[in-house]
């Protein structure tokens, strides 16, 4: 066992295959089955540009051989910090082709991200859009940049492409990519899915999720997220056989005449957006009738919204609650609606492994609140290159905990209640506080602060940081413009500053979250 990477052990790896969860197949080869399947179909759609499945594996097949040119091949990282365009899915399948990992970062990072997610994974090469081009020159270690769109002093990426074949491909066990956690407790953990669980993961969400090569899947996410990425998401399309149609916004003004147009019949929201369509659409004149489904996930959908996306929009809802880690769990078509309003759905796989528990590791009694802990065929063993986080984010047989709060339904149905960590879920954003504090601690003007999550009917949650000033207290926007400076995302930057002479402490001398975030109520 490596520190890099932690494996399931070998009577689970067997027993999974014995099931049929694991096929032994690599993620390239889902493109290479859909070309020889369907040549002429269309594959994705950004804009003007519409690639057939012969087209994408000819781009990704090109890419591959250049980056292989270039001495970059098996096992090593690449970080991809790109938008929703099509290069995002030609590079991708060319890395799955030769055993390189890409490395996703989310289109709202900026240098600190960069640089941590540079430090933890020691990228070769970084794949950006020519928009952020500068943030290379803040991780000088990167031997490869490469720019989508106009390269400036960089290589485009489409001057990358060459002739011949790529050559030995990785194992099925071999790590495909490496997710990013919410980010708990400081910067993101890198979450290393293999070929054999993330194809598990997505093959088995779109036969769940009924895609098939009608499907014409919206991605008005960000692709980087695991969520549209693969649940079943544009690879779950793209191994039914389906349509990606690529969406550079999720607003109303931007999706919904991408809808129309293409006909789509399934995407998937964030509760917040989800709102946002939902108020758009009761005044919108745009033909939305093929839409046949929406996925709500990354964040509870309360039960009021829920009730009002078929009579609006006029399609099936359903809700998704998972994680980057491994585990998923899906309403199914056809559930009532009391399932489909009221809670997150039950798991994926018949051997996802599920314990509610206390605090002490002890089961709960049935129906009853705890910790959900996991492990499965598609859920991660342990973080990439976190020996010392593992020892207590996994229990010594393998299960994630995954720090949600839940309860389980007679019937199987997970109902989410809160979380265990310090996180803010603002909006299906995870807004790690201690990595947001440790900033905000740097300043001159700060002696102390704590960000807490404040109710918001809107975005789930909304951040509010109180601090403790030294002498003279800066002003909001001076913390922001600070935080700005460092390169924190823009999501990250706090909704609200309030200034207090003091925390409110627990028993043991803890700043009270709890207690800071009854004093702002509601949003």
């Amino acid at each position: 066992m490596t520190t890099d990477f932690v494996p399931w052990p070998d009577e689970f790896a067997r027993y999974y295959r014995e099931r049929g969860y694991w096929r032994d197949r690599t993620l390239g080869a889902l493109l290479d089955d859909g070309a020889r399947r369907w040549p002429s179909r269309t594959a994705v759609v950004d804009g003007d540009r519409r690639w057939s499945y012969a087209e994408l594996n000819k781009k990704a097949t090109r890419l591959a051989c250049g980056l292989r040119a270039r001495g970059i091949g098996h096992g090593d990282r690449v970080l991809v910090h790109l938008p929703n365009v099509a290069e995002f899915l030609s590079l991708a399948f060319a890395l799955f082709r030769i055993g390189a990992v890409p490395v996703l970062a989310l289109p709202a990072h900026r240098r600190t991200e960069i640089v941590h997610l540079t430090r933890l994974a020691t990228p070769v090469a970084y794949v950006v859009a020519s928009d952020l081009r500068d943030l290379a020159h803040a991780v000088p270690e990167i031997a490869h940049v490469f720019v989508v769109g106009e390269p400036g002093e960089f290589t485009a990426l489409e001057d990358v492409s060459a002739e011949g074949e790529p050559g030995d491909g990785p194992g099925p066990c071999d790590i495909a990519v490496l997710l990013l956690s919410g980010g708990t407790t400081g910067p993101p953990k890198l979450i290393p899915r293999t070929h054999n669980d993330y194809e598990y993961n997505l093959r088995a969400s779109a036969k769940l999720c009924g895609f098939n090569a009608d499907t014409r899947y919206l991605a008005a996410l960000p692709m980087a997220h695991n969520f549209p990425l693969a649940c079943p998401g544009v690879l779950g399309t793209l191994w039914a056989g389906g349509t990606v149609v690529l969406c550079t916004g999720a607003d109303p003004g931007t999706a919904f005449p991408l809808i129309e147009a293409e006909r789509v019949t399934v995407t998937a929201l964030v509760p917040p957006l989800a709102l946002v369509w939902l108020d758009a659409a009761e005044k919108s004149t745009v033909d939305l009738s093929s839409l046949e489904l929406l996925q709500a996930g990354g964040s509870r959908l309360k039960a009021e919204a829920a009730r009002r996306v078929t009579s609006v929009l006029g399609c099936v809802l359903q809700q998704v609650y998972g994680m980057a880690e491994g585990l998923l769990n899906y309403t199914r078509i056809g559930d009532p609606d009391a399932i489909v309003n009221d809670t997150q759905g039950r798991p994926l796989c018949a051997d996802d492994e599920v314990r509610i528990v206390t605090a002490d590791d002890e089961p709960v009694p049935a129906g009853e609140v705890g910790e959900l802990h996991v492990r499965g065929p598609y859920t991660i063993r342990g973080y990439y290159r976190a020996t010392e986080h593992n020892a207590g984010a996994f229990t010594a047989d393998g299960f994630y905990r995954s720090g949600d709060l839940v309860r389980r339904l007679p019937t199987g149905e997970l109902v989410v209640e809160g979380r265990v960590k310090d996180v803010i879920n603002r909006g299906g954003d995870k807004i790690p506080v201690e990595e947001v504090e440790n900033l905000l601690l740097s300043h001159p003007a700060v002696y102390d602060v704590a960000i807490v999550g404040i109710p918001d009917d809107v975005m789930g949650e909304r951040s509010c940081a109180y601090v403790i000033a030294r002498g003279t207290p800066p002003s909001r926007k001076d913390l922001l413009a600070y935080l700005r400076e460092h390169g924190v995302a823009a999501f990250k930057l706090p909704d609200r500053v309030r200034f207090v002479k003091s925390f409110p402490r627990t028993g043991l001398g803890k700043v009270d979250r709890k207690a800071l975030s009854t004093l702002e109520n509601r949003w």
